[in-house]
């Protein structure tokens, strides 16, 4: 596998030869090109800032109960701690990935694979162990099977994101040992529009890869005859470019080659809403192309022989290497399709309060291209399908029965497909079951899931099933103060990839193998919580602990020049950490807060396991001043020396960011303006969690600005 990238083609890709908003447009043409070129607002947008809301604002956000849509519980209540970053803090946070949009909240890290591919990595735990939902229904992506490969959700497009653990976590996946991201959106419509006709608008651009991006939302509304309800009919769009992005200071070199990005995403949802509920459809485009930094030629021809890699000299043999240094990276094309359905039916008869409906139907694809040909093409296509009913307290418990049902087939072929085509199959039955008494609340939860998944090729079968149950607790002792506890006893089902891989997977640098002969994982997590949540001063601290049953992993084998032989295999694992954060109001304009997290991951003969983040600590100071919300934060992540056998250790690093935010009204219209520099001293830092740190540093000095209006 020589081929290569072209500059002239590389090139096209990194120009951006349309505006961000006629790019978001186009986007929504397969499903309505008129709706579409009916929200020309002629505005570019941008992730915002990264910075907390003001101390003022702060107090009175901890007064109030936020409520979890994936649970329909107040957040307070719930036995583990739920983050859930609402539409006005998520505004301040949104970033071109999810992983990144997440990276600095508790307890989370990001993969980091460049810029067009980040997922959340949670205490420790990534990939099938961190599932992603759009409003509770699998994505149904490819960003499980490699960390190369984008999740296909739109930061800029969420009105808010649930990060759950434990009970809650188990009504949506059985093998979410990290937790459940899930991500709400307004692709098909709840309400009718208070106004008749909402949206928003946004610009945004940066400096360190000349990124600018644009993204808009349109609702409307029509009554039917007969006061039978409204059509609510939904548009939005975003378009974003990057180029290769600049890194801190000593590197070697200013840029990551390759590590440009850009892509749109359209989406346009119809629904009926009445009394007692909703009914809705929508239909998602989503298109992407971004490099792949790292990519090494010098492994083709590699190959495993028993537990060794066999690569030219390596073996004692001499094998010639068709690898041109400052050569082009390959280039993922991404095309993903899909449909969601939703639907509540609130109080249908008595003793039910509501019935859910939640459904999603993708096909993606995505093409690695080198040399301006596919060497590889990988394809997911998949449904999934849930069906919940909420009943009324009975002797004062309250909860969710549901159903889910899910069939997936993914393929891989040309150069590097190392993992067979597959077909998998889960069904699932789960309980969520809430109580309270005086200061005390319980939580508990029970799922049951089979699964089949039969390899193509080699004509092998693998069955599984597994049962979890949670049980939890919040005591709140005194007001503005609770003490929380869970214990969650998991089972999760190895995946395809885990079963039949066996290939070179050079995105990642590693040659994988699979064993069909993979059992499910075990795990007991026990998870303590102490908080005080009103007040001058507010803090919480969680502390966890799992011990993990079978815990199935990559083991490096042998490694050469850089590329690691992984055999998936079993062993015992514990995962040991803790989140932290404490605030201080110190006048109505001025607040500190401290924080940090921490995890140690290692299996039970005292081995390190790969890619676990390193402890970090932080100090924030935030400030009203003249109407402007302003922040400045110092970041200081510590050196990660705890690594697995071959892995590299990654130098400690401290990062300086500030902020400034401002919000007013004119004309009816709610106006944002935003501010934020990151890195600004321009430390050179790696990711401890990515695959290619020392291909793909960190970000370096990066100013970005913003302008969003709501109306």
């Amino acid at each position: 596998m020589s081929q290569r990238f072209s500059n002239s083609s590389a090139h096209s890709l990194r120009r951006s030869p349309k505006s961000a908003l006629a790019r978001a447009i186009e986007a929504l043409q397969p499903a309505g090109r008129g709706l579409a070129l009916g929200t020309g607002l002629g505005l570019l947008a941008c992730s915002p800032l990264a910075f907390a809301q003001s101390d003022a604002a702060k107090q009175e956000s901890s007064l109030a109960e936020v409520t979890v849509s994936a649970t329909g519980m107040a957040a307070g209540d719930m036995a583990t701690p739920v983050q859930v970053l609402g539409e006005e803090e998520l505004r301040l946070r949104r970033a071109a990935t999810l992983g990144e949009t997440l990276a600095a909240e508790p307890g989370i890290n990001a993969s980091h694979f460049g810029a067009g591919a980040s997922r959340p990595v949670i205490r420790g735990m990534d990939g099938a162990r961190v599932s992603v939902l759009s409003d509770g229904s699998e994505l149904l992506d490819a960003s499980t099977v490699s960390p190369d490969h984008a999740v296909t959700t739109e930061p800029l497009l969420a009105n808010q994101i649930e990060v759950l653990r434990g009970p809650s976590a188990l009504l949506y996946s059985p093998g979410a040992m990290g937790g459940v991201v899930n991500v709400l959106d307004g692709k098909i419509p709840t309400r009718v529009p208070e106004k008749g006709l909402e949206g928003s608008a946004e610009v945004q651009a940066g400096t360190a890869a000349g990124m600018s991006a644009g993204a808009f939302s349109l609702t409307t509304a029509t009554p039917l005859k007969n006061d039978n309800g409204q059509l609510v009919l939904h548009a939005e769009g975003v378009a974003r470019n990057a180029g290769d992005y600049r890194v801190g200071s000593g590197w070697g070199q200013s840029k990551v080659p390759g590590s440009f990005s850009r892509g749109n995403t359209g989406s346009v949802g119809l629904s009926w809403v009445g009394n007692q509920g909703y009914l809705g459809l929508a239909y998602t485009r989503q298109q992407a192309k971004y490099g792949l930094p790292g990519h090494q030629h010098s492994f083709e021809g590699c190959h495993a022989h028993g537990d060794h890699l066999h690569c030219g000299s390596h073996d004692g043999h001499d094998h010639d290497h068709d690898h041109e240094e400052g050569g082009s990276v390959p280039v993922v094309d991404l095309t993903s399709e899909r449909w969601d359905l939703r639907g509540e039916w609130r109080k249908p008869t008595a003793g039910i309060a509501a019935l859910r409906l939640r459904g999603g139907l993708t096909n993606y694809r995505h093409d690695e291209i080198e040399d301006g040909s596919v060497a590889t093409q990988f394809r997911n296509k998949a449904h999934d399908l849930r069906l919940e009913m909420e009943h009324e307290p009975i002797a004062g418990w309250r909860g969710t029965l549901g159903l889910q049902t899910l069939k997936r087939r993914f393929s891989a072929t040309g150069e590097e497909a190392y993992v067979q085509p597959t077909d998998t199959q889960r069904h699932s039955l789960y309980l969520l079951e809430e109580y309270r008494w005086q200061d005390w609340s319980f939580q508990g939860a029970l799922r049951h899931d089979r699964q089949r998944v039969e390899a193509e090729l080699s004509n092998e079968r693998r069955s599984h099933s597994a049962t979890s149950a949670s049980l939890g607790t919040v005591w709140k002792f005194q007001p503005g103060y609770s003490a929380s506890a869970s214990f969650t006893s998991g089972s999760r089902m190895p995946t395809a990839e885990e079963l039949f891989a066996n290939g070179l997977h050079m995105a990642t640098a590693t040659y994988e193998i699979g064993n069909p002969n993979l059992s499910r994982e075990r795990s007991q997590a026990l998870d303590l919580g102490l908080a005080k949540t009103a007040g001058d001063t507010t803090w919480k601290l969680n502390a966890y602990h799992y011990r993990i049953k079978g815990y199935i992993y990559g083991a490096t084998l042998d490694a050469h020049e850089g590329l690691q032989l992984l055999q998936y295999t079993q062993g015992n694992a514990r995962f040991t950490g803790w989140e932290a954060q404490l605030s201080q109001r110190l006048s109505r304009e001025l607040s500190l807060t401290v924080f940090g997290d921490g995890v140690r991951a290692r299996l039970e003969d005292g081995s390190a396991l790969p890619r676990i983040p390193a402890l970090r600590a932080g100090l924030r100071v935030n400030a009203r001043l003249a109407g402007w919300d302003t922040m400045a934060e110092w970041t200081q992540v510590l050196r990660q020396n705890r690594t697995a056998q071959y892995e590299t250790q990654t130098p400690g690093y401290g990062m300086l960011n500030l902020g400034a935010s401002y919000l007013w009204k004119s004309g009816g219209n709610q106006w944002q303006f935003y501010v934020k520099g990151q890195n600004l001293t321009n430390r050179l830092a790696y990711a401890a969690t990515s695959f290619i740190k020392s291909a793909a540093p960190l970000t370096g000095r990066n100013l970005v600005v913003g302008l969003r209006m709501d109306f």
